[in-house]
C-alpha cells in the first residue's frame, strides 16, 4: 500500500519564515514549493528546491494568487487569460530553479483560495488544466476527489493525484474548509483521522456527520501549529500500518 506525504514548502519571504523546511524534508515524499506570489522569493525557491533534490523529495509547483498579505487565502477575481499567465509565470520561475539544481518538476498543486475555487468553478479548473498541458503534460495535478477540477483534468487527459487533508475540516458536502489560519489539533486526533480516511475512506465533517473520501496523498500545512510533530508521528504510524511512503 503506497501513500504520499506532501507538505507546502518555501512559504517564507525575505527574512520572514513560516516553517523550518530543513526539518520537514527527511519525513515527506513530496514538496509543494511556493512560486513567489502568495509566498516565496527567488532565494527561498532556490534553497527549497536544493533541499528537495538532496532528500530525493518530489518537487511540485505551488502557485497561488498574488496576495502575500492574505497568504493567497483571499479570493481574487481575474480573467482566464490573466490567471493563465500568472500560473505560467510562477511555474516557469520554479522550473528554472528545478532544472538548475538537477531536479525534475513532478506535479502542480494550486494554493489556498485558488485551490478551493478551482474545485467549484469550471473556467478556473480548465485554465489550470490547460497550463498543466502547455507546460508539461506528463506531470501530475494534485487535487481532491470531490469537485470540478478532478473531473475536468480527467476529461483533458491529465494525471491526477487525489489528496486528503490531515489538518483541515470538510463540510457536509465534502468541500474543504480553507481558513485564514489553521487551528491546532492534538497529534493523536490527526493521526487517527488520517489512518481512518485511508483505510475506511470515511471522515467526520465539521457538522458531525460522516462522508466518503478518497485519496492516496496526505497533505499537512507547515503553517499549522505543531505540524512538524504531526508529520513525524504520522509517518511513523503509517509505516507501522505497513504503508510504503512514496510519491506517485
Amino acid at each position: 500500500m503506497y501513500v504520499d506525504l506532501n507538505v507546502d514548502m518555501g512559504e517564507g519571504f525575505g527574512l520572514y519564515k513560516i516553517a523550518n523546511d530543513e526539518e520537514y524534508m527527511p519525513f515527506i515524499t513530496s514538496a509543494n514549493i511556493a512560486c513567489g506570489f502568495h509566498a516565496g522569493d527567488p532565494v527561498i525557491m532556490d534553497k527549497t528546491v536544493k533541499l528537495a533534490v538532496q532528500h530525493n523529495v518530489s518537487i511540485g509547483a505551488h502557485p497561488g494568487f498574488n496576495d502575500k498579505q492574505g497568504f493567497g487565502r483571499r479570493e481574487i477575481l481575474m480573467s482566464n487569460l490573466e490567471l493563465y499567465c500568472d500560473l505560467v509565470y510562477q511555474i516557469g520561475a520554479l522550473q528554472a530553479f528545478v532544472k538548475k539544481n538537477g531536479g525534475k518538476l513532478h506535479h502542480i498543486k494550486p494554493h489556498g483560495k485558488l485551490y478551493g475555487m478551482a474545485h467549484n468553478n469550471e473556467d478556473i479548473a480548465r485554465t489550470i488544466c490547460q497550463v498543466v498541458l502547455d507546460i508539461d503534460d506528463s506531470i501530475y495535478l494534485y487535487c481532491m476527489q470531490k469537485g470540478i477540477l478532478n473531473d475536468v483534468a480527467k476529461h483533458m487527459g491529465i494525471r491526477t493525484v487525489l489528496e486528503v487533508y490531515a489538518n483541515l475540516d470538510y463540510d457536509k458536502e465534502g468541500n474543504l474548509i480553507i481558513t485564514k489560519e489553521h487551528a491546532e489539533r492534538t497529534s493523536e486526533y490527526v493521526v487517527n483521522r488520517v489512518v481512518r480516511m485511508l483505510k475506511e475512506k470515511k471522515v467526520e465533517t465539521l457538522e458531525g456527520n460522516e462522508i466518503n473520501i478518497e485519496g492516496s496523498s496526505i497533505c499537512i500545512h507547515s503553517d499549522t501549529p505543531n505540524s512538524l510533530t504531526l508529520v513525524k508521528l504520522l509517518r511513523q504510524r503509517l509505516e507501522n500500518e505497513k504503508y510504503v511512503l512514496k510519491s506517485p
